[in-house]
């Protein structure tokens, strides 16, 4: 088993609790450390499977900080790391990462999406995704109308969700700030808000662990 897979086995049945999952887990270089990162989104395994077109919130700031403090306390505590320092971050995932798993797809409903898959490309309004298929629901432009795509999620190779500027103020709008948490007084834990429709929000300790 590599590093990365037992990381991510380290990690699933601390975060699960707080009612996440690991997205990805990337090891890199960076200078004589490692540069651990982390990806955690909801856990939307409990979702109605009959439910298909409610919106389901993004990580609010504090659940990715409440998540890399369990991150970090569980590498801290396990010998998953070894000896070598390292520098942790824990985030969401971003506006631009590609969606190619069915809850990726589900988790974005609502938001406008463009969608690559076996016909070509479709860019348009995600209102619906099932257990097997997804709908779009496509603007009208000066040549064509208004339009419905529904396409199979076997088709589908992947989604990217697109930023859009002009948006309806919201309750996670009130987070517009970065925070600061001291970390065993070796570091921070800094929440930065990514200011579109759908905010990048990430959580970063930069002491050595």
């Amino acid at each position: 088993m590599s590093t990365v897979q037992e990381i991510r086995a380290t990690l699933e049945p601390v975060l699960a609790p707080l009612g996440l999952v690991v997205e990805d887990v990337s090891v890199s270089p960076a200078g004589k450390r490692r540069l651990v990162r982390v990806l955690v989104d909801s856990d939307i395994a409990d979702l109605d499977v009959a439910d298909t077109t409610s919106a389901v919130p993004p990580l609010s700031l504090d659940a990715v900080a409440d998540a890399t403090r369990a991150v970090s306390d569980e590498l801290d505590a396990s010998d998953v790391m070894g000896q070598a320092p390292y520098v942790l971050e824990v985030s969401s995932p971003g506006v631009g990462r590609p969606l190619a798993s069915r809850d990726q797809l589900r988790r974005q409903v609502g938001r406008l999406v463009e969608v690559v898959h076996q016909g070509g490309t479709d860019t348009g309004r995600l209102t619906a995704v099932g257990s097997d298929s997804l709908i779009l629901e496509v603007a009208a432009t000066k040549k064509t109308p208004a339009r419905h795509v529904t396409l199979d999620l076997d088709t589908v190779q992947r989604g990217t969700v697109q930023v859009e500027f002009k948006r309806v103020e919201t309750a996670d709008d009130a987070h517009d700030e970065a925070h600061d948490e001291p970390h065993d007084g070796s570091g921070g834990t800094d929440d930065a808000h990514d200011d579109t429709h759908d905010p990048d929000e990430t959580s970063a300790l930069e002491g050595d662990h």
